[in-house]
């Protein structure tokens, strides 16, 4: 399939991986609404040299995948990438705005089950990255259950149904709560988060994964924003 061209796309997704040498990166083009996820992912030390992180404007040639499978309908692969800098604080709360939803199932376009985390292999469904909008108040970061030394996130989304224990991807989120609970200080954390007006949440998909009993896509939080004010901290760390 031919490339579509140059396009500029503002990030609004940068995940770890198990792998430390590279970065899961997705962003939107606001231009066409599109959200576009550079595939193969980053290079973590390509992303460093050219200050890519949320908010950064990334230009490039994007071609569509031919093979592309499941809910991952956004991977492109790409050449001459370049950063054209951070966006303004409004066009980054416009790129979010393109993906936004008003609750997890109606942006997964599923029924969830009870305690369901994942979208089940098979079901219809074109995109695998989404935002919601979440009231301060309906946010905590938690230890986990079975690792304390690993950070969750709980939520209620606007139809009041509550997800639990949900991992977090965000890597500037996830290191500077790593860093905070080291030193028991994840209140510092949820005290500058409910003093905010808007939360929204990144949520993505894994890719097709089978933990022994269940086969399907499951949820992670790819980004957590705060408005009117950011966190430095927060979107320093790597």
């Amino acid at each position: 399939m031919n490339s579509i061209g140059m396009q500029k796309i503002i990030i609004t997704d940068f995940t770890r991986f198990a792998n430390p040498k590279i970065v899961g990166t997705a962003g939107i083009d606001l231009t066409t609404g599109q959200c576009i996820r550079p595939m193969p992912y980053l290079n973590a030390s390509f992303c460093k040299s050219l200050n890519i992180v949320p908010g950064a404007i990334l230009t490039g040639e994007f071609t569509p995948d031919q093979n592309l499978s499941g809910p991952h309908q956004e991977d492109m692969s790409y050449k001459n990438l370049s950063c054209m800098g951070p966006c303004t604080s409004s066009e980054f709360k416009l790129a979010l705005h393109t993906g936004l939803c008003d609750t997890v199932e109606h942006g997964f376009q599923i029924v969830l089950a009870g305690n369901q985390k994942h979208i089940p292999l098979g079901h219809a469904i074109g995109r695998s990255v989404i935002t919601i909008r979440i009231q301060p108040n309906k946010i905590d970061i938690v230890e986990g259950v079975f690792n304390q030394k690993k950070i969750k996130l709980n939520f209620t989304d606007n139809s009041g149904r509550a997800f639990k224990y949900m991992p977090i991807y965000d890597i500037g989120f996830q290191g500077y709560a790593d860093s905070l609970h080291l030193s028991n200080g994840l209140k510092t954390l949820n005290d500058f988060i409910s003093s905010q007006s808007e939360v929204y949440l990144r949520l993505g998909l894994s890719r097709l994964w089978d933990n022994g009993k269940i086969n399907g896509y499951w949820m992670q939080v790819n980004g957590v924003y705060t408005f009117p004010d950011y966190h430095h901290e927060i979107r320093s760390s790597r």
